[in-house]
């Protein structure tokens, strides 16, 4: 099988931000087995370089929500915002009074603080100081897809109506989005891993806990929910396992057949 792994909440727990022993003995465990694991996530591949080293028991990654796959050291695929259509993003965020943190390979952007337009942002930025941002100057041609913050949805209403035909949208709730390129998800991802390996979608399986999950899940052949995961997460899945620190991974390999 081709088993596909969210990070946050399904590998990495939010307090501690490691991998259980029993996922990791899990994850070693299939790939013995024969089968091949990867890391799916909506981070860019700045943000999963930290934990690089809990995650190297992995053959692939699909990143950025599917902007970016590589397979054993090698990149497959990367999709990234020509500079004309990063301009035109800046451009609409700022008419639309949206904040956002637009996110690369290798580096995230963000605007000056004093051009935020709202507070819940700011404070949404602090918990991330030391990552480390480039400028909104520097961004054009260098990102893959963004997270936006709004206080009124129906700016984020217009901005998606404006863009529709070229961005594709995840409301993650409480005013925070995740905005791909036209086409770009999860399961975009692991549709074109699967077929770069010749593997049929009918030897896949994922498991996730977050929206940005349901695409993934629904598109592999077995869908896990985590236990841990939210209820729409959950009515999208085949089998809901245990939460991610109750061996929730463990669990659910076991019940793929996979360990």
């Amino acid at each position: 099988m081709l088993i596909f792994f969210d990070i946050d909440g399904t590998l990495l727990d939010d307090w501690s931000r490691s991998l259980p022993e029993s996922a990791a003995l899990a994850i070693h465990s299939a790939r013995e087995n024969g089968h091949i694991c990867a890391v799916n996530t909506g981070r860019t591949g700045k943000l999963v370089e930290p934990d690089r080293g809990c995650l190297s028991d992995f053959d692939a990654f699909c990143m950025g929500c599917g902007t970016m796959i590589t397979y054993r050291g090698e990149t497959l695929f990367h999709k990234t915002f020509s500079p004309a259509d990063s301009r035109d993003i800046i451009d609409g965020l700022y008419r639309w009074g949206i904040d956002a943190v637009l996110e690369g390979d290798r580096n995230n952007f963000n605007d000056s603080r004093d051009r935020f337009f709202t507070r819940g942002f700011a404070e949404f930025i602090d918990r991330f100081s030391d990552q480390g941002y480039g400028s909104f100057q520097e961004a054009p041609g260098r990102f893959d897809k963004f997270y936006a913050y709004v206080d009124d949805v129906e700016k984020m209403n217009a901005f998606q109506k404006e863009f529709e035909d070229r961005l594709d949208f995840v409301d993650r709730r409480q005013g925070f989005f995740e905005i791909m390129p036209k086409g770009c998800s999860k399961a975009s991802g692991m549709r074109f891993l699967a077929d770069r390996l010749g593997i049929p979608m009918e030897e896949t399986a994922a498991l996730g806990d977050s929206g940005n999950d349901i695409p993934m899940l629904r598109c592999a052949h077995r869908g896990i929910a985590m236990g841990n995961a939210t209820e729409d997460v959950k009515k999208a899945a085949d089998f809901v396992t245990t939460p991610i620190e109750k061996d929730g991974v463990w669990n659910a390999l076991k019940w793929l057949g996979a360990i």
